[in-house]
């Protein structure tokens, strides 16, 4: 693919000055941009996958699977649209949020198969022993290894519906067990009630999302809840795809994995106590086989990640609080697999990068809800353009602010990119930059200021609406 040349403007000092006395026109521009509108459409998608059957606990039937046959399995869908985004939701195959397009550059965020091939059956690894890969973005619990909803209907619903915001819920009781799940899994029905909230905004070129986990019951239930994602920004919205210029965003020093795939470390530097640098391993190409990476310890203090694809500088980026998700899974089928063509009937492995938050930091290490109690998981997706990492982020605005001896640099995507900006750069009590900026949704925004000699060690950033309202605020060290 190639590379989409970033919004690069370059200032001087003095030049900073002229930008902030015309920043009155700059608004008045941005100000003048259509209304932006909303909408909701019922529709249908077709899935192709090869052809098995399942009992009526969604156990595999033994010898039912014929991979030279493709059979088609239609869904109800529904369409979340407006300037920015296309949202497509399937409700009746684990609640999930299959695609995102993001339509100034009518790319793909989102990963899902051209067809589908059960893997794992008698493995001993998932819930219903088990799994086939469909994509995109779902709630899993009670439990870890995609849990028992993947597969299953949720109840849809209609929240809220007019011009400037659509809202709507997925939601599934666990009132229900596989008679011969694995032992490593939870026996029985925890009772939890899951609602997945979805909504789409006028003028917003992100989604945001919320899962409410409910125990309606007086008594604790351990349990464990992930949102997996399925990633391949960039790509061809027909065959969406991660390539080799993938890479894992996310403000991490270490990361552990279990001892049976150990040897995805072997490229990282070790660190002791069974962690190693986050580094090599960021980068798709350099996973050199299947394998699960864990943020180490946790996410801490963190509130995003995400996949930026290199190849053309676009990404999508997950918001959160991390005091609520603070585990972060990671997991590929490994690079070397996609170097050739895979035959997809037979070969369940898949190019996307795969990033999972949990309430608990690894896998089968169990929470607990207590009686009567509630979690509540908000998140949003936010594509990105023009961008090489994200330094700070917030359900505003994602900056990448890196100070050299001489220069600041700044990249910048606006969640909302018709509002106009302000955009202030200091060093202690010098101002690099004061200039109103609109924001752009297709190319992102690109700063380069100079810095001069003297002053403090850091560069302070601020960006703030038409009104005044701080939206984000950041420093990076001068190196």
């Amino acid at each position: 693919m190639a590379k989409r040349a970033s919004l690069r403007i370059r200032i001087d000092f003095a030049v900073a000055l002229l930008a902030a006395a015309c920043a009155l026109p700059s608004l008045a521009r941005a100000a003048s941009v259509e209304p932006d509108s909303v909408s909701l459409t019922g529709s249908t998608i077709t899935w192709h996958t090869v052809k098995f059957a399942t009992d009526a606990e969604n156990g595999f039937v033994n010898g039912s699977l014929e991979p030279t046959t493709i059979v088609d399995r239609t869904f109800k869908s529904y369409i979340l649209e407006n300037r920015y985004l296309k949202v497509t939701l399937v409700p009746d195959f684990g609640g999930r949020i299959l695609s995102i397009v993001y339509k100034p550059t009518g790319h793909e965020e989102l990963y899902r198969t051209d067809v589908g091939v059960p893997y794992g059956m008698k493995g001993l690894t998932f819930y219903y022993d088990w799994l086939m890969v469909y994509g995109g973005i779902f709630p899993t619990l009670p439990g870890p290894e995609h849990g028992k909803m993947w597969l299953k209907p949720w109840h849809f619903s209609v929240v809220k519906e007019d011009t400037d915001e659509v809202t709507v819920a997925m939601s599934i009781k666990d009132d229900f067990a596989y008679s011969a799940a694995p032992k490593q899994f939870m026996p029985g029905a925890t009772n939890l009630e899951a609602t997945y909230y979805v909504t789409l905004k006028a003028g917003r070129a992100a989604l945001d999302a919320r899962l409410i986990l409910k125990n309606p019951d007086n008594r604790t239930i351990p349990y464990e809840y992930w949102t997996c994602t399925t990633l391949a920004p960039g790509s061809d919205p027909e065959h969406p795809k991660a390539t080799g210029g993938a890479e894992i965003i996310a403000p991490l020093e270490a990361y552990s994995t279990p001892a049976w795939s150990a040897s995805i470390a072997e490229a990282d530097e070790h660190l002791g106590a069974g962690m190693h640098r986050f580094e090599k391993l960021r980068y798709f190409r350099n996973w050199p086989i299947a394998g699960i990476a864990y943020a180490a310890p946790d996410m801490g203090a963190a509130n995003f990640w995400g996949v930026i694809n290199h190849d053309d500088e676009e990404g999508i980026i997950r918001i959160a609080d991390s005091r609520v998700t603070r585990g972060l899974k990671m997991w590929t089928w490994g690079f070397p697999s996609f170097t050739d063509e895979i035959d997809e009937r037979k070969d369940p492995a898949r190019p996307y990068v795969e990033l999972w938050a949990g309430v608990s930091d690894q896998f089968f290490h169990r929470a607990e809800m207590p009686a009567l109690g509630e979690v509540s998981v908000a998140e949003t997706y936010s594509p990105t353009v023009g961008m090489n990492n994200v330094t700070h982020a917030n359900t505003n605005i994602l900056v990448n602010l890196v100070a050299g001896a001489s220069r600041a640099e700044l990249q910048f995507i606006s969640l909302e990119p018709a509002a106009p900006l302000r955009v202030t750069l200091k060093r202690d009590d010098t101002v690099l930059l004061d200039a109103g900026v609109t924001a752009d949704p297709k190319n992102g925004n690109h700063l380069s200021v100079p810095i001069p000699a003297g002053g403090g060690d850091q560069v302070w950033l601020s960006i703030r609406s038409a009104e005044g309202r701080e939206l984000i605020a950041a420093a990076a060290k001068i190196k």
